[in-house]
This record gives C-alpha cells, structure tokens and sequence, in this order.
C-alpha cells in the first residue's frame, strides 16, 4: 500500500512517526525524572507502568493527524482510522486514570504504618482508600466500555432500538439485579460506616480469622489455620458478627480452672501473677482470679488478664493454663478434681434403713 503513495506523503508519516517516537522519549523522561524526586506525590516506577497508555495515546494522536491527509484516507477508509483512533484513546485515558488512581492510593497510604500494634486508623484509612479505589476503577471502566461501544453507529442503533422495546425486560432485569445492587452498595456503606476494616479481628460462622481483603461485592477473611472464608458484603450489613478490633486492638483473655473444693486460692492469685510478670505477653494492665462458680464436685476458677492483641492473648492464655496445671500438680495434687465415694459398714445400719431384696450376710452364708 505505501509503494503507491508519493514521496510528500511519505516524508509527512515518517515526520509524524519521528515525532512520536520523540515525543515518548521526551515526556518517559520527564515522568521517570518526577518520579525519582521525594517531592513529588508520583511512585518511583510511575513511569514504567503509564508507558503503554502514554505510547497507545500519542499512537492514536498520530492517527488523528494522519487523517488530514487526504493521499492516505484515499488508500485506507477515513472510518477505520477514526474508530481505530478513538477506541485507542478511550484505552489510554482509562488506563491512565486508573494508574494516577492507583498512585495516589499508595502515596496517601504511605504515611500510616501498618505494622504498629495500635494501628485501628491505619486501617481506617486503608480500608477507605481500598473500597473507594476499586469503586472509581470499576465506573471508569463501566463509563470507558460504553463510550466505546457508542462510537460506533451499528451498535448504537442496535441500543437504542433494544432500550425502546424492552420495557418489560427491563423491569425483570431490574428484579434480578437487585441483589448484586444490594451486595455492590454495601460494598460502598462498608467503605465509610466501617463496621470492619482490614486486618480486623473478627468471629463469623464461628470461626476466628482477619478481614484480608474487601472487594466490592464480597469479603475475604483469613482463618488462624490459613483458609479463606468468602462472604458477600451484605453480610456485614445484616448479619451479627464479632469484632474483637473495632476501637482497639487491645483485649481481655480468660482461664477457666476447675479444682477441688480444698484449693487455696491465695496461692493461685500469686502464682498467677508471678507467671504474667515473667512474659512479655502480658500488657500489664489486668490480673484478675475470681471464683466465678460452684458445682457439686469442682469449683470454677476464672483466671482474667490482658494483652495488646488478639493473637498474644490466645498465646498468654495457653501459657496461663499450662502454668496454673502444672502448679497445682506439683504443689497441691490433693487439690485436683476427684470424685468422693462414702462406705459404709452393713453392720452398723439399722436393719430397717436395709433394702428389702438386700440379703443379710447369713442367708449368703448359707447358700
């Protein structure tokens, strides 16, 4: 095709061409250079990740240019490079916004740590910026796709002729989409009511597990033994659940000991606070031994500490346990739960207090 075009316009698309490939050069470099100076909000290797939408945007500028002539538009329809044209520009833009989206993200979430024991407004914020950002990403490219598919005469005929004959359909595709309405705008309430936010603690279905991710229409919890419990975000909104990191992550841990009747109690306040002033795992804050319950042949014996978070509290709660078992063996094994049998002599029992088919020891004899 080009040996047929002549020499002016063959000279106008190597220029254009040029130009282009210059014009990326000069603005990748610029971009790579803002991106290594502190001072300004782009990522170190913001440049690597917006080079394909910047070369997919000045590709279809070259196609917006090339259209003025008409040597080319002769040889190649004027419609093609237009579509070609405009869909490469839709893709660019949106590709570009969803990287400065991405950006700013990381930039704002770079100043809150993560990783500090008391980190509820960290996750505040990441929990925000997370929802938020896949919110905007997905109605960009819910506004991108149709923009798109509207350039294009056929397929804009094609809509308009379906959107006027299907009112009924409408109304039943409203129906059936209610629900993944419903689990989308709970996605976005989650996202500034906040009833969880990542890395919270939380019990659901019964099980113990971290808010690992938050999507929009579904929330991924990460179980103590590493599985992964989905649920729909709805869920959240409707369901009770606990949440053991909704102001703090500190918490209170419980031990249940059950002894026999004659335990001192005194001894086992001591040895338990002498075992939390010995472990990095308690806070210091709580250190309590109560007598919460009696029964006919134990008495109940709670054992009540704190500790900065859910994990450490499981961890100095197994270590409470083991410690307060092994000090009542090793101190007091009288004091460990038995159950009393009372004998009594045959002989001393008045022979009225007898059951009528117990045999007296005599007739045993006998026989």
């Amino acid at each position: 095709m080009i040996s047929y075009i002549d020499s002016k316009t063959s000279i106008f698309l190597v220029i254009i061409l040029v130009s282009g490939i210059v014009a990326f050069g000069i603005l990748f470099y610029i971009l790579k250079k803002f991106g290594k100076s502190p001072r300004t909000i782009l990522p170190v290797n913001f440049a690597v990740r917006i080079r394909i939408p910047l070369a997919l945007f000045l590709l279809a500028l070259i196609l917006r240019i090339i259209l003025v002539r008409e040597e080319i538009t002769s040889y190649i329809q004027a419609s093609i490079l237009s579509h070609t044209s405009t869909l490469l520009f839709i893709i660019s833009l949106t590709w570009a916004l969803i990287l400065i989206i991405k950006a700013f993200k990381r930039n704002i979430l770079t100043k809150y740590d993560m990783s500090v024991a008391d980190n509820v407004h960290a996750r505040k914020i990441y929990t925000q910026f997370t929802v938020l950002e896949r919110v905007f990403i997905f109605l960009i490219i819910l506004f991108a796709v149709s923009i798109a598919l509207m350039s294009f005469d056929s397929i804009r005929a094609i809509g308009v002729s379906i959107l006027t004959s299907a009112g009924i359909a409408g109304i039943i595709i409203g129906f059936a989409a209610q629900k993944a309405l419903g689990t989308l705008m709970a996605g976005i309430q989650i996202a500034f009511t906040q009833p969880i936010r990542i890395d919270d603690v939380v019990v659901v279905e019964g099980e113990w597990g971290r808010i690992e991710e938050i999507y929009l229409t579904y929330v991924v919890v990460k179980i103590w033994d590493k599985r992964r419990l989905v649920l729909p975000t709805t869920y959240f909104i409707e369901k009770p659940f606990q949440n053991w990191t909704r102001n703090s992550s500190d918490i209170l841990g419980t031990v249940f000991i059950y002894t026999d009747y004659n335990v001192p109690f005194d001894a086992l306040r001591n040895e338990l606070t002498r075992i939390l002033e010995n472990t990095d795992l308690w806070d210091g804050e709580v250190n309590v031994l109560q007598v919460t319950d009696t029964k006919n042949e134990v008495v109940e014996t709670r054992a009540l500490m704190s500790s900065k978070d859910s994990p450490t509290s499981w961890d100095l709660r197994v270590l409470v346990r083991e410690k307060l078992v092994l000090f009542i063996q090793e101190n007091y094994p009288h004091s460990l739960p038995r159950t009393r049998v009372e004998m009594q002599d045959l002989k001393n029992i008045p022979k009225s207090e007898k059951s009528v088919s117990e045999p007296e020891p005599s007739d045993l004899l006998r026989k």
